[in-house]
């Protein structure tokens, strides 16, 4: 079995659709759609996402079916319950003197650092963040939605790998976010959410490439070919977004 995770395109998050740029990025990738064999396609009900997905299922003639939890991943932490994690959050925003709800991953490296229990595989579950916070709740509930999925196409969940009840090369194509695609492949690969969440971006309608090995009949573990894969706007002399991205030196104010 192959997946395929695009995320949408440069994003206008207050009108939540694309910007013009993210446009232009969604109609580059769509160029590239027939390439890539997106198979059996499924979209995030967000708009940013529609728009991207429309590009591509246009150029195919096809549609792409929508999933709720396809959604960005929606866990938020209300600091004005935990302000003891300021200092995981010290750029959190208040609104008629109180903190408004905050991103549960979006933590500065410096208390990560601290505290590896958030990037420990088993015991991010219990870090001070995810027990003041739907994280867990959230993350169960989109990881067995996922399991579903693939079990409706014979790969069940058992351990940290699965059981292939039916052999498949089908792709599934899923067109949705950089924070729910990390939690995905979190899941897939056994790690925590927040290694990936701070170890990597996803740039904006890059292609995020995993595929079943089957080493051992009967048991199949997912493998990354391709990791934000942004081909299609090179070859379309189109600047990659640095959407999902902060800067690379301190000094340069315009990503902080």
């Amino acid at each position: 079995m192959r997946l395929l995770f695009i995320r949408h395109g440069d994003p206008d998050y207050v009108h939540d659709t694309l910007t013009e740029k993210g446009h232009r990025e969604a109609a580059l990738l769509a160029e590239r759609a027939a390439d890539l064999n997106l198979g059996k396609c499924y979209v995030s009900p967000l708009g940013r996402a529609q728009a991207t997905a429309g590009y591509s299922m246009k150029k195919l003639g096809s549609t792409a079916g929508t999933l709720e939890w396809l959604k960005e991943f929606p866990a938020r932490i209300d600091l004005n319950k935990a302000p003891e994690l300021l200092e995981a959050f010290p750029n959190a925003k208040m609104e008629s003197g109180r903190y408004v709800p905050n991103i549960v991953w979006d933590i500065v490296p410096s208390y990560w650092a601290e505290h590896s229990e958030c990037m420990d595989p088993v015991r991010w579950r219990e870090c001070d963040i995810c027990r003041n916070s739907d994280t867990v709740e959230i993350y169960d509930y989109v990881t067995g939605k996922f399991d579903r999925l693939l079990a409706e196409h014979g790969y069940i969940r058992s351990g940290r790998c699965y059981h292939v009840e039916k052999e498949s090369k089908e792709t599934l194509t899923f067109f949705c976010h950089f924070g729910i695609t990390c939690v995905f492949l979190a899941y897939l690969w056994g790690v925590s959410p927040f290694l990936l969440w701070h170890s990597f971006a996803l740039a904006p309608t890059s292609v995020t490439e995993v595929v079943t090995e089957e080493r051992q009949q009967g048991t199949a573990c997912f493998r990354g070919l391709k990791i934000g894969d942004v081909s299609h706007l090179v070859i379309g002399e189109e600047p990659v977004s640095t959407a999902a991205r902060f800067c690379e030196v301190y000094s340069d104010k315009e990503r902080h």
